[in-house]
This record gives C-alpha cells, structure tokens and sequence, in this order.
C-alpha cells in the first residue's frame, strides 16, 4: 500500500479521502489557495501546500503546481476526488510520467470517456444501447440538417465535460440556431471546446446510473444502481439507492451492460455508467461514463457496505479487489441530499458568509460529509455544494422519514443553505410515490416551508440588535480588568483560581 497521498482537492471530498488514508495508515499531504488557508481539510492532512490564488484556474486547475508539490512531498500518488482535474487525462499523464500513481483510471480510458461522442462509439462496438443522435465534428448547417432527421424536441450537449454545462433542450426547431450557438459559447468557457453533438429528448425519462470496480487483473464488477432524476438544471440534488423504478432482473441488465461499458475501454479503478431510463417503453440508453468517484458514492457503500475510496486505495496499489459479484448483497435503502451555500427564497442565488453557528444531525443511519465548521468562511469562488447529507434506513420509507428527522436537526447560521428546499421535496407526494422523473422540477415551483415572514424577520433583527447591544453593555470588571465576553470571564475565573493564565 502507498506511503504517502496527495489529496488534489477540496472541500468535503478532500476530507473524505483524508479519512480513507488515515484508515489505511497512510499519510496525507493536500493543497488550499488564498481562501482556503482555514479550510477543514487543511487541518486535517498531514501536510498542507500553498498552491496560489482563490480562482481555480489558478490553483486547483494547475497541473504543474500540483505535480510539483507532489514531488516535494514525496509521496507515492494523487488522489483527484471529484470535479477540478479528476477526469483530466494531462493530469493523469504527467503524474505516470513523473512515477507517481494516479487513483483512477488511466489517461487513455479518461480521453475515450471524456469525450461523450467517442464514449458512444467506443461502448456501441459492446453493443451497449444509444440514444439516437448525431455523428462526430459535424457543423451548424449539418446539425441543423441532422436535427431535423433526428426529430425534436432534442438536447445539444457538448462533447466534453459535464455537470449540465454546454446542454440545451430544445422543442422548436425555429429555436435551434439561437440554442446552439449558446451551447457552444457555454461550452467553451467551462471547457475550451465547443464541440457538440445532438441527442433525442426522451421526456419522462428517469436518470440511472451504475457504481462499477475494476481492478488491474481483469476483474470487473458493479455495485448496483443509484436513482438521480431529481436535478435542476441538468445537475443532481437528490440520489437514492436502489431505484424505485428497477426491477431485480432489470437491475442484472443495467449492471450487465454497465460492465460491458466499462470493458469496452479495459477500465480500471472506480467509474459510473450513466443511463437514460424510458420508463413508458421500459427501454434504458447509455448516457456516459464518469471516470472518477461520484458525489453520490455514499448511498452506494451504505447499501453494500463497500467503502469504494478504499477500494480506491487498494485497486491503484496494484491489488486484486477484494470483492467479487456475488459478495455484493445490497440492503436497505440510501437517500444522499446535496447542501449548497445557496438561496432557495431567491432563485437559488449562490451565497458567501462566515458559519457562525453549527450543529450537525447524528443518531442511527445519519453520515454527514461537510467541509463546514463554525467559523468557517463560506466564498463564492467554488461550486456551492458545502456538505452532502446521507441516511439508510431497511426501506424507503424509513429512510425519507430518517432524511426529514435529520433535515430538521441540521442547524447553521452565517449562511442560507437549501436545506429548506430539501425539506419539501421529502414532504412531496410525487417523490414519497416514487413517481418522479427528471422534468420533476421543471413541472412544478416548489416553496419551501417555513418561509420567513418579512414582518417576523425585521422584528427578529431589531431583538437581535438589541441582545447585542444589551451584552455590549454588560460588560464586567473582574479583577480590575473589564472582559466583555462569556469566554473572557472563564478565562478569568481561571487566573483567580489559580488554574493558570494560558487559557
């Protein structure tokens, strides 16, 4: 197993592969910009790098300066986590080229992968099912021709990348142009490449997707499916596993095909197969593969009970995998519930704040991955995503009630989250039924409860003013020194009693 990591991120998943290490017993080193110099999972490696500025493609986008603390560190191999370089086939390559292992997939199978139009052509020689769409590297006037033969509505989606950008949907031909033009301008800023290709839109589609393990000695297996049809625009904020919608045999054959997919590339390490599922002709197309952890992992290793970054780990040292398809026994039900630092009450317009008051939900089959802490500044440099709430329960039904008890724990201050939001989805009847799909959100506004009256909240302010002005005031002379705060008298106390003055 590796000495020492280097864990190239931030955030909650930096902290979660932290964990991992320290389980293992290997040391950590990671990287932090300007604003991250607080940042939990700076406190919690080993080692802690400077990398540069606030903006990522200063910092955590820069293959030279994280290869470069990578060999001043000494350590053995980088782990990507998700998002910033973790499906960057350069990233992967410079690290082999300086004999230090990459924790993922190699660059090749990142490259095929990446690139959503050579991922189709590459699974269909495996004869895994399409959506029907356009060709590779074709132009606006071809598309437009490609379009109309295809048939609408339909989604321009851009070759590289992900996370809903470079995505339209279109339903009127006489908006194609407008729409394409945009995707390209989209696609490009997000990736350097404004290359798209056409897909057809299957309305009332689910979005399924499969955990699959691959080690070195041509073992590959899945860990079953996880449901993540609840999006806003195009990006996941729920998941679930298993899926309400899959049936044990078609399970076997979403988990048949994804593996077929991911040998179409010999892929090794952890992945994720993405599919459309037609829920009215019963039929489920290759959306595209992910060539890194996912966010949602975690509803995957509490129903199986496989740490995948473990597994990670041990694949990436060389080692068989430890599980074989019929050790996989998944049990109970998992819900994963995405916390951003965002507004529900207002769009969900990104927000920044110092947490001033946290409290996390605990009890039985409750997981919190946060990169939170009181304190904490939250900054608007990154994605918004600041902590992911996890529960099991042995049905769905305990574990939507678990996810409300938990929901309804969650405390924190500073800084407006979409907690709110994510209580209404767990009190609506359509998700409760299971009969959602991915146009969910589209076919209807939901309010979040609770919703603060702007009479009640201008009144809140004015008490809290006056509670702050009040304490301000009550400030008391101990000792011939005037302290001003509950930890000041403390500390005084202490002098008096002659505990010490270091407090």
């Amino acid at each position: 197993m590796f000495k020492k990591v280097l864990v190239a991120n931030r955030g909650e998943i930096a902290v979660r592969v932290l964990r991992a290490c320290e389980e293992r017993g290997i040391a950590t080193a990671t990287v932090f910009s300007d604003v991250d110099r607080t940042a939990l999972h700076v406190r919690y490696a080993d080692e802690a790098y400077h990398i540069g500025p606030a903006p990522s493609r200063d910092s955590y986008l820069r293959i030279d300066k994280i290869i470069d603390v990578a060999r001043k560190a000494g350590v053995d191999a980088v782990h990507p986590g998700y998002g910033f370089l973790a499906e960057n086939a350069e990233f992967a390559a410079a690290c082999a080229d300086v004999g230090i292992t990459f924790i993922g997939p190699s660059p090749d199978a990142i490259a095929k992968m990446g690139d959503k139009q050579t991922a189709r052509e590459t699974v269909a020689r495996n004869n895994v099912p399409l959506v029907p769409g356009s060709s590779k590297g074709l132009r606006d006037e071809e598309l437009k021709t490609t379009a109309v033969q295809i048939g609408f509505p339909l989604m321009i989606k851009a070759t590289a990348g992900g996370g809903g950008k470079g995505m339209r949907v279109v339903h009127d031909p006489n908006q194609f142009t407008s729409a394409l033009q945009a995707a390209r301008r989209e696609a490009i800023a997000a990736f350097g490449n404004g290359e798209v290709y056409l897909e057809k839109f299957i309305s009332s589609a689910r979005h399924i997707e499969v955990q699959i393990l691959a080690d070195s000695y041509g073992n590959t297996i899945h860990l079953g499916e996880r449901e993540c049809s609840i999006q806003r625009r195009h990006q996941k904020l729920i998941e679930e596993a298993p899926s309400v919608a899959v049936d044990e045999n078609l399970r076997q054959e979403l988990g048949r095909v994804a593996v077929a997919a991911a040998e179409s590339v010999d892929y090794v390490n952890a992945g994720t197969i993405e599919f459309l599922f037609d829920a009215n002709e019963e039929k489920f197309f290759f959306l595209e593969m992910n060539t890194r952890l996912q966010v949602e992992h975690p509803v995957t290793e509490f129903v199986t009970g496989v740490d995948i970054v473990k597994e990670q780990l041990t694949i990436a040292a060389g080692r068989r995998m430890r599980y074989r398809p019929e050790d996989i026994r998944p049990k109970g039900w998992s819900i994963e519930c995405r916390l951003t630092a965002e507004d529900p009450f207002n769009n969900f317009m990104p927000n920044s704040g110092v947490v001033t008051y946290l409290k996390e939900p605990t009890g039985p089959g409750v997981r919190v991955e946060s990169s939170l802490y009181r304190g904490y500044e939250v900054s608007l440099f990154y994605d918004p995503m600041v902590a992911k709430l996890i529960v099991w329960g042995e049905n769905r039904a305990e574990a939507i009630l678990r996810m409300r008890r938990a929901l309804n724990e969650y405390r924190i201050s500073g800084i407006k989250t979409s907690i709110p939001f994510h209580q209404e989805i767990m009190d609506s009847t359509e998700f409760i039924w299971g009969t959602f799909d991915t146009g969910f959100l589209d076919r209807r506004r939901l309010v979040a409860r609770n919703k603060p009256d702007p009479e009640q909240a201008r009144i809140a302010a004015v008490a809290a003013a006056l509670v702050a002005h009040d304490a301000g005031r009550r400030a008391v002379n101990i000792g011939g020194r005037e302290e001003s705060s509950a930890a000041s008298l403390w500390k005084q106390a202490g002098r008096e009693s002659g505990m010490g003055g270091r407090w």
